[in-house]
């Protein structure tokens, strides 16, 4: 089975905006939104994704990819 890779961070740097400057726009903390940031999360609340895509001005496939495995690709 692939994976979901979260490009958080590259979508926040395209915006140029904060951790903090996100975490105030959408009522998550530092600690969650940077948990995000760096994939180490398993489960996020389509709420939640909703007010990233709402702050950042994106969409949810901006912030979200999925990564197949190498035998999926065969």
């Amino acid at each position: 089975m692939g994976k979901i890779i979260l490009r958080l961070d590259r979508v926040m740097a395209d915006r140029k905006m904060s951790l903090n400057e996100l975490s105030e726009k959408v009522g998550v903390t530092n600690v969650n939104l940077s948990k995000m940031k760096t994939g180490k999360i398993s489960a996020v609340r389509f709420s939640t994704l909703s007010a990233i895509c709402e702050a950042l001005h994106c969409q949810p496939g901006d912030i979200l990819e999925y990564a197949p495995d190498a035998d999926e690709t065969k």
